[in-house]
């Protein structure tokens, strides 16, 4: 059996090609669910991992997580290694950079380094807190209801992509958005603000992604399926 890691679109794809159990952290109450097996939850850690993948007699692993999802990969790598079941990371490219881009290294720099006045915060209910004390007005997306703390300037949008150039350029307008705040997660569902704050102007700091292990990585949902053919012919992680 296929374990495939992760609610991104790329992990659907999969599910829709080969026999696997998906798993989903749980994080959003109503996620879009693949085709097949589901569970939701965490494994408790490596060691939960690593018990549950030699339970289930899991003969391939393949991380589709988040380009963010840094704890759920590294732990995964650990258990790969442990249980000797060959291991893959399928990340989607990140962004093209373009002029007027700010790149930093976590969400806590880009807290401080805002260069605008009415900030389109678009990096996840999760990171919310890291700009509770700064003293500039925010306009944050996202898909659930966010917990405290948060910034005192507030205007909170539920809403779930994809979204268009015309929509994005249409929300930066009416909001007067002067700085664009998001992560580097790639994928076409997002984009579109990057293109409508190109238009417009607008500066974009944009968080980098973490760090991979030193796993085989791959970037489309046909590599991973070549892959999967023979496994066992691919790196696998070492303990």
């Amino acid at each position: 059996m296929i374990l495939i890691l992760g609610g991104t679109g790329e992990a659907r794809e999969m599910a829709r090609h080969v026999p696997a159990i998906s798993s989903l952290a749980g994080r959003v109450s109503n996620p879009k669910l693949p085709e097949g097996e589901v569970r939701v939850g965490g494994f408790g850690g490596v060691d939960g991992l690593t018990q549950w993948l030699r339970d289930n007699d899991i003969h391939a692993v393949v991380d589709a997580t988040h380009p963010f999802a840094r704890q759920i990969t590294a732990n995964a790598f650990k258990a790969c290694a442990r249980a000797g079941v060959p291991f893959l990371v399928l990340r989607r490219p990140g962004f093209t950079p373009a002029e007027g881009w700010h790149w930093v290294d976590s969400v806590a720099d880009a807290a401080r380094e805002l260069p605008g006045e009415r900030v389109f915060l678009t990096t996840g209910r999760q990171d919310l807190a890291e700009f509770a004390g700064c003293r500039q007005w925010f306009l944050a997306r996202m898909v659930e209801p966010p917990e405290p703390p948060m910034p005192q300037r507030i205007e909170v949008l539920l809403s779930r992509g994809p979204f268009t150039v015309d929509g994005e350029l249409e929300l930066m307008r009416s909001w007067e958005i002067d700085v664009l705040v998001t992560k580097d997660s790639g994928g076409s569902m997002t984009s579109a603000k990057l293109e409508a704050a190109r238009r417009l102007g607008i500066p974009v700091v944009v968080v980098r992604r973490p760090p991979l292990p030193p796993a085989q990585v791959v970037a489309t949902v046909e590599e991973a399926l070549t892959w999967l053919e023979n496994p066992r012919t691919g790196a696998r992680p070492s303990p």
